[in-house]
């Protein structure tokens, strides 16, 4: 099979992945309120209203599977859903806002940690970083704990349709400069805008790749 057709089996397979059904089935604030396992995991984390859930909106094909809210830190627990009985995407706390930030913090450095080093089940974490704005020194420790929980995370950029080509540009290779810097880094960013749908399809692409038996 040739590159080209290589490539556009890959998004054949996201898009058929994430045509099928989606719904919330579970909500966990203690690590004895997870769901059992048994399929593969997918979690969503990044900063306050960094747009995780206007990015599960726009792969899922949905407007409101995940709730879209203007007040940061409102997700407070991990958040969990069933794509077509295929694979599971969580939706994790927010961190980095300030008035919630002795409680976030407390969640990422306990509950949050204790889930990402001990979920079997959890296949990469997606952290997203908004594209038009400076990493947060709440980025950095992010990607410092998820180092050493060993879970292997990527960089996803989001609303990349507030920048020009020349700033995306270098955006993007600043943070695949980034990613080198962390052993559980995956080595390539991607880019995304829930807005315009640009890079949606390569990301249900990419995770189709880690789920078993899709093709």
């Amino acid at each position: 099979m040739s590159t080209e057709a290589e490539a556009a089996a890959r998004l054949e397979a996201g898009r058929r992945l994430f045509a099928g059904p989606c719904e919330f089935f579970h909500g966990a604030q203690r690590l004895d309120q997870l769901p059992p396992g048994g399929r593969a995991e997918i979690a969503f984390a990044g900063r306050s209203n960094v747009g995780k859930s206007s990015l599960l909106n726009a792969l899922t094909g949905r407007r409101a599977l995940a709730r879209v809210s203007n007040t940061p830190g409102r997700t407070r627990q991990l958040n969990f859903f069933n794509l077509g009985d295929r694979l599971t995407l969580v939706d994790m706390p927010g961190y980095g806002y300030a008035r919630a930030g002795r409680e976030i913090q407390a969640d990422w450095q306990g509950m949050m940690f204790d889930y990402l080093r001990g979920r079997p089940e959890l296949r990469r974490v997606l952290l997203l970083l908004d594209s038009r704005v400076p990493l947060k020194d709440s980025d950095h420790a992010v990607m410092a704990l998820l180092d050493r929980a060993a879970v292997t995370f990527q960089l996803v950029l989001t609303k990349v349709d507030g920048l020009s080509p020349p700033a995306l540009l270098a955006r993007e290779v600043a943070t695949a400069a980034l990613a080198r810097e962390h052993p559980a880094a995956h080595p390539r960013p991607l880019a995304t805008s829930a807005e315009t749908g640009v890079g949606v399809e390569a990301l249900r692409a990419e995770l189709a790749g880690l789920v078993p038996g899709v093709e």
